[in-house]
């Protein structure tokens, strides 16, 4: 043999157009003996180890120095400089620890997720049975080459990319790979170059696995060249887009520099006018820099997130990066696969033909053998239908798929096996016939395994009355082994004017998106193995057929219109065929009438240009490969649309790192899935999805109720202290108190407003534009009445004791304590955008009832326990007073109540108008 090495795999990169003898020669292979063990080793140092690289994982110093990447935090930073060159390092010292909580909880959260689902990325299969020098051996699937030859059986994981070289029987388990949702029957013949992946029956790829058969195959592919190498190197070059939050986030930064800058350079103008010592306007200006800046915010939002991650895990939702919990909230696109996450992926019998015309439906989706067996069936009991019984049984008995349990922990008996033939199983059961019973008293003697090529298999069996061969396999195969059908118990000829009625009936049942199947015998026959179904020809006598499909999930439709409700289109996305997609979709509301279902043929067509036209009315996407699904997430990225990608095969690793929020299956979901995906479910339940972007949207919300919180009473408390200056009255606060209020005070109720509860309705809203500020129009209204509201009470006390010839000290104390009451009747304004604080209740916030209680007692303690006072500058003052601040301090209250009533009161009168 030869050992110069074999091209490389681009050279051919269409091996199912070529003969088995054309790629063994490419390869420079033998197919009796295989690769010499010193060629192997050769090749090894080649092409290398027959695996994926392990991706490069962030280091917890990585993680935790991503904390600080923020705007905010950098200003925070530059604040605390400025205050240790001014010698305030207790000041300094609180601001660092304030950021440095926020990067510890932030790298806390998103450290244990990343611990949950590390090192998930393997391959299929750890062991390969192959030939090299002319024997049989099992290596490591890290050692296969190109040129190996694999030998194959049902059970074994597939190593490596190969083409067939010869075979029986050979059905593959695909869906890992290609979306298909049963097995693939193999052929050995070359196919035409532009074949799609999912159609190459000639090939095997690494990642799937044998479920009937056997074959050798010569290995054309290893490592990142097989198509799951392709995959995963698609997926390492998508893109990861920002989170909206994170892109708000840094906008928001941007602004908030240039604000707080100038109004540092405005306080400190109007100080040095007023005549302020330089360094004690600079701690001022410095103070109210802090002010301006909102520091509880990234706490807050981390807090927020992590609440939203704590909840979703409570919902089987396990999310890898704390951000894409907000992502969710503001999704406007939900691209889905098929089969395993809008469908069971459980083949089930939905529609039984009789000869005699019967089309009876079968209700119980997946495998429930004790389904109910519906409309004419049960009207017809089997027991007493001689020809459903007989077609039951048939199914029952050419079948390989067998029943398992029950056992303590699986209380039911289930049936496992071919996913087509344990539909057939489930189906007898569920006409009362009992598959191991029926076998006993029809034991099997001989067979012809399923062979794709024939598209049907044959049993025999030993009956009282003979011997009986039973057939099963497509309904053009079985036809064409026809003399008769079974009608009234009796054998009726099959002329010309009866079988196209019987390919009408197979037709009008594939079109219904049905995998069609038809069932024969042939009494007093017996398998000829050299004959096969040849033999058969005109003795079959046809006893029905069955239509099955891979049913969606019971509580799938729900949450596609939950999904729509809250404004939010549901994609398919799958490499399953055009027909069935399309059918599914429609069962579940995906697509509607005027809806378009496209395949990759017809995407591939497609310009750039044309797809962004047309992807508005498309809602399926059927047989797409790898690539194509990431083109799809792109182009609704194009469109400024959020995108979250559902998938649990390899097929849709690209595509979860391109989207905004992947979204992985935990159940059925591949290793490469899981490591792209930024959430996994656990349940694989799509209704999971929903329930997910619900917690993202209160999570959203929340984070908003924070900023109006934040920048209401920051905003009330710069102007206080301009408007104090420009109308010639000392700084109302002193620069220490600015700080305890914006850390302290806010801090311990800032925290606890982002856990509120959901308010019910966030999945009647529309999503979240991406380009929505964290100011936007609406909250700056409600500013517009409570920044004034605390502006009037602080400011208007201040002064008017002043007047009243208070000592400055208790005037300032007294205002910065009525600052702080302010801020906790505000608090509860911020509580819901339209419903009554009094109405609401604490007890729904617990949290926030127990920081209210603390922010309390902080504030008594630093007015009224002198090592704090002396600290802070504060002096006691009387319970009268303390009285008369609790009323003034109500008013921010009263303004927002009042306003809440006029908007609930405009939205019923607009209510009752649409009624009308």
């Amino acid at each position: 043999m030869s050992t110069r090495p074999p091209p490389e795999r681009n050279e051919h990169r269409h091996w199912h157009a070529l003969h088995a003898a054309e790629a063994l020669a490419a390869v420079e292979s033998d197919a009796a003996s295989g690769l010499s063990p010193e060629e192997s080793r050769r090749r090894l140092e080649r092409f290398g180890r027959n695996a994926l690289p392990e991706p490069e994982r962030r280091s917890l110093s990585s993680v935790f120095l991503g904390q600080f990447k923020s705007p905010l935090i950098y200003l925070l930073l530059v604040a605390a400089v400025i205050a240790v060159a001014l010698g305030h390092a207790s000041d300094a010292a609180v601001i660092f620890i304030v950021v440095l909580l926020n990067a510890l909880i932030g790298a806390f959260q998103e450290g244990r997720a990343e611990r949950a689902l590390e090192a998930l990325r393997k391959l299929a299969t750890h062991k390969a049975r192959l030939v090299r020098g002319g024997r049989q051996r099992i290596v490591a699937a890290g050692e296969v080459v190109p040129g190996d030859v694999l030998l194959l059986e049902a059970g074994d994981a597939i190593a490596a990319d190969a083409r067939l070289l010869d075979g029986a029987a050979l059905q593959i388990a695909e869906a890992a790979l290609t979306g298909e949702s049963v097995p693939v029957g193999k052929h050995l013949l070359p196919l035409a170059p532009d074949t799609p992946l999912a159609d190459r029956r000639n090939m095997v790829y690494a990642g799937t696995h044998v479920t009937a058969g056997r074959a050798r195959a010569v290995v054309v592919a290893t490592g990142l060249a097989t198509e799951i190498g392709h995959i995963a190197a698609l997926a390492e070059a998508a893109t990861e887009p920002k989170t909206p939050l994170e892109r708000r986030i840094a906008q928001f930064g941007r602004w908030i520099i240039f604000a707080a800058a100038g109004m540092f350079l405005l306080v400190n103008a109007i100080g040095l006018l007023r005549g302020v010592p330089l360094g004690e306007i600079l701690m001022v200006g410095i103070s109210q820099l802090v002010g301006m800046i909102p520091e509880g915010l990234p706490v807050a939002m981390t807090i927020a997130l992590a609440v939203g991650v704590q909840r979703m895990a409570r919902r089987n939702a396990v999310v890898r990066r704390l951000a894409a919990v907000e992502t969710l909230g503001s999704t406007t696109v939900i691209c889905s696969d098929k089969t395993g996450t809008l469908t069971r992926n459980e083949m089930t019998v939905t529609a039984v033909y009789l000869p005699d015309g019967r089309e009876l439906s079968v209700t119980g989706a997946g495998y429930e053998p004790l389904g109910r067996f519906l409309d004419g069936v049960r009207e017809a009991d089997p027991a007493g239908d001689e020809e459903l019984r007989v077609l039951l049984e048939a199914g029952a008995l050419c079948n390989d798929a067998r029943l398992q349990g029950p056992e303590q922990v699986e209380p039911r008996w289930k049936p496992i096996g071919d996913p087509t033939e344990v539909a057939l199983l489930t189906l007898a059961i569920k006409g009362g016939v009992v598959p191991e019973e029926l076998r006993v008293r029809y034991p099997r003697r001989a067979e012809i395994p399923f062979d794709p090529a024939a598209k049907m298999m044959a049993t025999q069996h030993e009956t009282p009355q003979g011997t009986r061969v039973v057939l099963k396999g497509a309904p053009e195969a079985v036809l064409e082994l026809c003399r008769a059908v079974r009608r009234n118990g009796a054998d009726e000829p099959l002329d010309e004017d009866a079988r196209p009625a019987m390919h009408a009936a197979a037709e009008r049942l594939a079109a219904g998106a049905l995998r069609v199947l038809a069932v024969a015998v042939v009494d007093g026959a017996e398998i000829d193995g050299r004959a096969g179904f040849a033999a058969f020809r005109g003795r079959a006598t046809l006893l029905g057929l069955v239509g099955q499909i891979d049913p969606p999930r019971p509580e799938a439709k729900d949450a596609v219109e939950r999904c729509r409700a809250a404004g939010i289109k549901p994609v398919l996305v799958t490499g399953d065929h055009k027909v069935t997609g399309h059918a599914i979709a429609k069962a579940l509301d995906i697509a509607r009438d005027g809806d378009v279902t496209v395949d990759g043929r017809e995407l591939e067509r497609m310009s750039d240009a044309e797809l962004a036209e047309r992807i508005e009315d498309i809602s399926v996407f059927a047989r797409v490969h790898p690539a194509q699904k990431l083109r799809i997430v792109d182009a609704y990225q194009r469109r400024d649309e959020v995108v979250a990608m559902t998938g649990d095969g390899v097929n849709d690793a690209p595509a979860l790192v391109q989207a905004d929020v992947g979204v992985a299956m935990g159940v059925t979901g591949t290793e490469v899935a899981k490591e792209a995906a930024k959430i996994v479910i656990a349940d694989d339940n799509f209704a999971t999805i929903v329930a997910a972007v619900e917690e993202g949207r209160v999570v959203y919300r929340n984070i908003k109720k924070t900023v109006l919180f934040l920048f209401s009473t920051s905003a009330a408390e710069v102007l206080v202290l301009v408007l104090a200056m420009l109308l010639g009255y000392p700084p109302p606060f002193a620069a220490v108190q600015i700080l305890w209020n914006n850390l302290v005070t806010e801090g311990v109720i800032t925290v606890n407003l982002v856990m509120e509860p959901p308010e019910g309705d966030e999945m009647r809203q529309r999503p979240i534009a991406p380009d929505e500020p964290l100011l936007t129009r609406i909250l700056l209204t409600r500013m517009g009445f409570m920044v004034p509201a605390i502006v009037a009470s602080t400011l208007g006390w201040f002064i008017a004791r002043i007047a009243e010839g208070v000592p400055e000290a208790q005037v300032r104390t007294e205002t910065f304590t009525l600052l702080a009451i302010c801020e906790w009747f505000n608090v509860l304004n911020c509580r819901s955008e339209r419903k009554s604080a009094l109405t609401l209740g604490l007890l729904g916030n617990r949290w926030l009832l127990g920081g209210l209680v603390i922010g309390n007692l902080l504030q008594v303690a630093v007015v009224f326990w002198a090592p704090l006072a002396g600290v802070f500058h504060t002096v006691r003052f009387s319970l009268e007073e303390v009285a008369a601040l609790g009323i003034v301090g109500s008013l921010v209250l009263w303004v927002e109540e009042l306003r809440k009533l006029v908007v609930r009161r405009r939205a019923a009168r607009l209510t009752a108008g649409a009624a009308r």
